[in-house]
């Protein structure tokens, strides 16, 4: 099935969290927090400027990890997956990797 969003709206892949603490303690489905992190698998055109009517670009595109307000968006199954599907204001953040030099200026080492 192929699913474009419309506007300012994303397609998601939710990615589960991790079912053991960084120590091996293997957590319960009770215990674990509702996942906030996710892949983007499509992008709608962006919104409209209402002045212009010119198109908003969004700031995420496919591939994107981002992290997103933990009850925003709906819950959909495309065929045989569970995806979500949210506004752009709904995501919160990208997620980047962290190289080890980007690691220290967080932290304020020089070197």
């Amino acid at each position: 099935m192929n699913v474009r969003p419309l506007a300012d709206r994303l397609i998601l892949e939710v990615l589960e969290e991790e079912e053991a603490t960084v120590s091996g303690i293997v957590l319960p489905d009770t215990a674990k927090e509702k996942p906030q992190r996710g892949r983007v698998l499509a992008v709608g055109p962006g919104s409209r400027n209402s002045e212009t009517g010119e198109r908003i670009p969004m700031d995420v595109s496919v591939g994107d990890e981002v992290v997103f307000s933990k009850y925003g968006g709906s819950e959909v199954k495309l065929g045989n997956e569970d995806v979500l599907i949210l506004r752009e204001s709904d995501v919160l953040a990208r997620v980047t990797p962290l190289t080890s030099k980007s690691k220290r200026e967080l932290a304020g080492a020089t070197a």
